[in-house]
């Protein structure tokens, strides 16, 4: 997912909802009114270069508008087809909607007002990936009942590479950053990861056992030096670049022994109020919201045991492996989940190839995401607060507002210095401090005084 310069969302004040954009700058409405509570809004995103919003309604169509020219907009509708998902080229000049059952993608161009299709896209979990430059696109397909891979050129949409993939039922592909690698991988019921050149060439497969739960989660390294592959049996193995063989792999257990690995435990404490400290309303006052409890991080003494949780293994999708990883942007760190250790995120040292730090919460962790700029680490778990790890130290801080905002979601602002924090219906930006941040505030509060 990649961070994006702006943020888009709807505003849920009254029944007519207006398109809200909310920019670094200032927010500004585009678009007319909708009766959100007729239609079904699956998404809303920004083209790659912020000029063009796009909210799609599934199962109806798509509307686009221009953030710098507010007057022009389009709608574009599917038809019979339907909608499942949609989404846009790197170069934002062209949405690809993808039809219901999968029957088609269709390429609209904004430009030229031409249209394109690919047939047979498959319905699997990461089944289109565009190069970090924006040149081609990789889609898996499904044909008579074989996987395939077609590369395309994304200036003119035509097809560069097409190749069958070595797999029973593809579950998803991903470019590396450099763009020069392709890496496909096989369903659960496999453990099987290939990596395919530009041209279509198979450069490597990797399986690290059989007959049982494999792969669940991949992920590249920045420097496309380094490729994590988390798996069922709670491990994460690092595949190099050179020979495509693994270096290392991580293990994740539920006792930590080492008293050379910082272990962070998230405590809750009520905030204690002295007597001095009360004050009465002012006659007609309604009762004011109860203080929240405090939440800190504590440093905990070796050996500390985690907590589990015990997997249905009888139905589908249990809850083990590794479920989520990510590389920190200078890919010196690897921060991973383990599911049935769902309240701990663990971070490797990559230089050193060992554990450096777990972060343990009161309460299963829901996502984590990279700053873009350094390696510091923001965590969610569906409460009211937000963490922040770096390795000079870990922080909770409380989401401000009325109620309680549940952070279900985040996403960074290339910069670094922002970030979108998501509700169910709500969205809340979130500025972080900095040294230079706040010099200029404090000459702007003196030339006022």
């Amino acid at each position: 997912m990649k961070s994006p310069r702006s943020v888009a969302y709807f505003y849920s004040g009254t029944q007519y909802q207006p398109f809200i954009m909310k920019g670094c700058k200032t927010p500004c409405a585009i678009g007319s009114p909708l009766v959100l509570s007729q239609l079904s809004v699956g998404e809303a995103s920004l083209s790659g270069a912020d000029e063009f919003a796009l909210v799609c309604f599934f199962l109806l169509s798509i509307q686009v508008w221009s953030l710098e020219q507010p007057e022009w907009h389009c709608k574009i509708d599917e038809g019979s087809a339907g909608l499942v998902a949609s989404c846009w080229s790197p170069d934002g000049r062209h949405i690809l909607n993808t039809t219901e059952f999968h029957l088609r993608i269709t390429v609209w161009s904004l430009c030229t007002k031409s249209v394109s299709y690919i047939k047979y896209p498959k319905a699997c979990l990461q089944g289109i990936t565009f190069t970090r430059d924006g040149r081609y696109m990789a889609l898996a397909e499904r044909r008579d009942c074989k996987d395939y891979v077609s590369i395309f050129v994304c200036s003119d949409w035509q097809l560069l590479r097409h190749f069958d993939t070595d797999t029973q039922d593809l579950t998803g592909i991903e470019w590396a950053p450099n763009g020069c690698v392709l890496a496909v991988w096989d369903s659960c019921l496999e453990y099987k990861i290939l990596l395919y050149s530009l041209d279509g060439r198979l450069l490597s497969a990797y399986s690290a056992y059989e007959w049982s739960l494999g792969i669940k989660s991949v992920a590249w390294s920045p420097s496309s030096q380094f490729l994590a592959v988390g798996s069922y049996d709670g491990k994460v193995r690092i595949l190099n670049h050179v020979t495509w063989k693994m270096i290392t792999e991580f293990g994740h257990p539920a006792t930590i022994n080492n008293p050379k690995i910082v272990v962070y435990k998230e405590a809750e404490k009520s905030p204690q109020l002295g007597l001095g400290c009360l004050s009465f309303p002012p006659p007609g006052a309604g009762a004011g919201p109860l203080p929240s409890s405090e939440s800190k991080y504590e440093i905990a003494s070796v050996p500390v045991s985690l907590q589990t949780l015990k997997p249905v293994t009888d139905r589908a999708n249990p809850k083990i492996g590794i479920g989520m990883l990510a590389f920190s942007p200078d890919s010196y760190f690897l921060a991973t989940r383990n599911d049935n250790i769902p309240n701990a995120v663990w971070v490797w040292d990559i230089q050193k190839l060992r554990l450096f730090a777990v972060l343990e919460q009161l309460s299963p962790v829901r996502t984590f995401q990279w700053d873009p700029q350094q390696p510091r680490l923001a965590i969610c778990t569906g409460g009211s607060r937000l963490y922040l790890w770096s390795p000079a130290g870990c922080m909770s801080v409380q989401v401000p507002g009325e109620g309680d905002f549940a952070v279900l979601s985040l996403c960074w602002h290339l910069s670094g210095d922002s970030m979108a924090l998501l509700s169910k219906d709500h969205v809340c930006l979130c500025f972080l401090e900095t040294e230079a941040s706040v010099s200029t505030a404090c000459r702007q509060l003196g030339g006022h005084t």
